[in-house]
């Protein structure tokens, strides 16, 4: 979908606005941009980020049947993944977009999951007090403006002893190292493919280069927080949100997939191929296996990339 210059003006200027004209702009090709899947890769993924912060000798045993809600579901990646795994009898995805909003729904059906959507406002939820058993998102808090008023309202809406997981939030410091080594390999690989030896396979048209810009300028609105695990923790509390807590992921992949992810939006569609796809899926996951195994036992967390959050209503 093209973006007119007067929508684009007017989204620069207003962090709600932009996440609604930036994520209608990216909902038909949001999946292959960050190759979401709702294959076992991605349902491994998602289940796997929701254990790490609700191990599973403490989830209960009425997850399966539970109603879910994913605030900025986005694609639906998060919520459609958990439900793939086992997590959630009916879900409803949420969102600002209603493009994505449209785009999580037909992927629910395709994947004969229960699954309703709505176009709705984190912060002012059309849900009725008491009526949610679980609330998830993915790289949702980070666009929120008053996360107060998303905490009060996720409180609000789960039932007494529900639960809400968030997870992949970028921490403060995590988030200045994986914009720096993007913007490096931005800069170095949109160069380096303008070599008269690979400028016919690898170098993405200009046009297509200026179209990625005028994003990143958008994504610069539309991420609104980086975290400190601690400081994120005060608010849910402060909201009326008993038993929370964080851990975070990803150091070292991190490092490692930012400038990956930087590198295939550089160059040509098709250019890099399946046996590139392999190598980089392949080494994030040791990586991330070397983070969750040695690194998280001896580094800070403010240090890792995500953070997750748990907690529920009392």
């Amino acid at each position: 979908m093209a973006i007119s210059q007067a929508q684009f003006d007017l989204a620069k200027a207003d962090p709600k606005l932009a996440n609604i004209v930036y994520h209608d702009w990216e909902a038909e090709s949001y999946d292959d941009k960050w190759s979401i899947s709702y294959d076992q890769r991605c349902v491994d993924y998602a289940r796997n980020c929701f254990d790490h912060v609700v191990p599973r000798e403490s989830q209960g045993s009425d997850l399966a049947g539970s109603r879910v809600v994913e605030l900025g579901s986005g694609t639906g990646f998060f919520l459609l993944n958990l439900m793939q795994s086992g997590i959630g009898g009916s879900g409803i995805v949420t969102d600002l977009s209603s493009g994505m909003v449209s785009v999580a729904v037909r992927n629910g059906k395709n994947l004969g999951l229960d699954v309703t959507g709505l176009v709705a406002d984190a912060e002012l939820l059309p849900f009725v007090d008491s009526s949610v058993d679980l609330v998830v998102g993915h790289a949702v808090l980070h666009h929120v403006p008053d996360l107060d008023a998303l905490f009060a309202e996720v409180n609000r809406v789960l039932r007494p002893g529900g639960r809400f997981v968030f997870c992949g939030e970028p921490t403060q410091k995590g988030d200045l190292v994986a914009r720096a080594l993007s913007r490096l390999t931005w800069w170095t690989s949109t160069r380096v493919t303008q070599l008269p030896l690979l400028v016919d396979k690898w170098a993405r048209p200009a046009h297509e280069l200026a179209e990625s810009s005028r994003e990143a300028a958008l994504e610069a609105v539309v991420d609104v927080h980086t975290f400190d695990p601690n400081q994120l923790a005060r608010v849910a509390l402060r909201n009326g949100c008993v038993d929370v807590s964080t851990v975070t992921q990803e150091l070292t992949a991190s490092w490692f997939g930012w400038p990956v992810r930087t590198f295939e939006s550089s160059v040509k569609a098709g250019a890099l191929g399946f046996g590139w796809a392999n190598f980089a899926f392949g080494t994030w996951k040791k990586l991330d296996s070397l983070d969750r195994n040695v690194f998280s036992k001896i580094v800070p967390d403010r240090y890792f990339y995500n953070v997750c959050i748990t907690g529920v209503a009392p």
